[in-house]
C-alpha cells in the first residue's frame, strides 16, 4: 500500500480475564489478539488511512486468528510463517487501577523476526515506518531488523516514527536506555511518556532533551493530563477528554494512531494532536487491545456529544 502506514513487530495472543480481582478467582475468559504495532496499524485503518503489518506467526490457531483479525480490520497483512509458536500474553484487572500482563513469548515465532523478513521495496514506498521500542527487546536479529528497516526508510526519505514503549519485563533499564536513545535519535517522530522519557533524558527539560536528539515532532503522552508537543519548533498542550474508563490498555497506540493518521492525511499538527486524544480517549472506553479503535464517525460523536440513532 503505497504511502500509507508501514509497521512490524510481534502480535500475540490475548488471553484476559473478564471482571476484576485476582486471576485466580476469574471466572470467564475472552481470547484476541494484541501487539503495539499490529493496535497502531488497526487504528490507522479504522481512520480511513493505508495500513501495512508485517510480523512471523506459528502455525497454531492463535496464528490464524491474527491474520483474520487484522485482515478483517482493513490491515494488509503479511504474516511470515513461522515453525515456532505464536506468542501469548494473559491479562487480568487486579484492580480498577492496574493490569497485570504475563508474557509467553521467549522463543516464539515473532521473537525470530530478522533483516531479511524486511520488504525494502514496501520500506521505500510508505508514508510514514512505524517502529517501537518493544520489538528490538525481544531479540538480536529483532533489534538488527529495526535498525536496518529505520535505516532503508530514512535513505529513502521515508518519516520514521518511534514509539519508546519500554517495557520492564523485556529488558532492564540499564541495558534499554541505549538503544532507545540511539533509535530516537534516528526518528522524524517520537512518541513517549514522561517516565519513558527520562530513561534517557533529562527529567528537567524532556521535550528539549528528546528534540536534541533530533526528531523534530516530539510528543509526550500523559494519560489522563492529555499531552505535550513540540512540532517544528511550536509547543502544543492539549488536555485529556474526559471520559470513563472502562479498559486503559491500548490507549497508547490508539493515540499514536491518532496522530499518524491524519499525518498521513495532510492535516495539521494541531489537528492530529486533537484527534490522537479523541481516539485514545475512545479507546479507553471499551475493552480490548485495538477492539475499541474509533472509525471517523464515531470520534466526530465524542468530541461533538452527538447521539447516533
Amino acid at each position: 500500500m503505497t504511502g500509507g502506514l508501514f509497521t512490524f513487530g510481534e502480535t500475540m495472543g490475548l488471553v484476559a480475564a473478564d471482571g476484576i480481582g485476582p486471576l485466580a478467582y476469574a471466572g470467564s475468559f475472552t481470547f484476541g489478539i494484541g501487539g503495539a504495532e499490529s493496535n497502531v496499524a488497526v487504528g490507522v485503518a479504522r481512520l480511513g488511512g493505508h495500513a501495512t503489518w508485517l510480523g512471523r506467526v506459528g502455525p497454531d490457531a492463535t496464528g490464524e486468528l491474527i491474520r483474520s483479525r487484522l485482515g478483517h480490520a482493513g490491515v494488509h497483512v503479511i504474516a511470515l510463517p513461522d515453525s515456532s509458536f505464536t506468542g501469548l500474553m494473559v491479562r487480568h484487572r487486579r484492580s480498577g487501577e492496574f493490569a497485570h500482563v504475563d508474557y509467553h513469548r521467549s522463543g516464539s515465532a515473532g521473537s525470530r523476526l530478522n533483516p531479511s523478513d524486511l520488504p525494502a521495496a514496501s520500506l521505500r514506498e510508505a508514508g510514514v515506518l512505524h517502529v517501537t521500542g518493544i520489538t528490538p527487546a525481544l531479540s538480536e536479529t529483532c533489534r538488527a531488523a529495526v535498525f536496518q528497516a529505520v535505516e532503508t526508510a530514512r535513505a529513502a526519505g521515508v518519516p520514521v516514527s518511534v514509539d519508546v514503549n519500554y517495557r520492564a519485563k523485556l529488558w532492564s533499564r540499564f541495558d534499554a536506555a541505549p538503544v532507545l536513545r540511539d533509535l530516537v535519535a534516528r526518528a522524524d517522530i517520537v512518541f513517549a511518556s514522561p517516565e519513558e522519557a527520562e530513561l534517557f533524558v533529562d527529567p528537567g527539560d524532556l521535550l528539549g532533551g528528546l528534540t536534541k536528539l533530533g526528531p523534530t515532532e516530539v510528543i509526550l503522552k500523559d494519560g489522563g493530563r492529555g499531552c505535550v508537543a513540540r512540532i517544528g519548533g511550536e509547543r502544543h498542550t492539549v488536555p485529556a477528554l474526559p471520559v470513563t474508563v472502562i479498559d486503559p490498555v491500548g490507549a497508547g497506540d490508539a493515540f499514536v494512531a491518532g496522530y499518524l493518521a491524519d499525518r498521513l492525511a495532510g492535516e495539521p499538527p494541531a489537528q492530529r494532536l486533537h484527534t490522537a486524544i479523541a481516539a485514545g480517549a475512545f479507546a479507553v472506553t471499551v475493552p480490548g487491545d485495538c477492539e475499541g479503535a474509533p472509525d471517523r464517525v464515531e470520534l466526530a460523536a465524542l468530541t461533538g456529544g452527538d447521539i447516533r440513532r
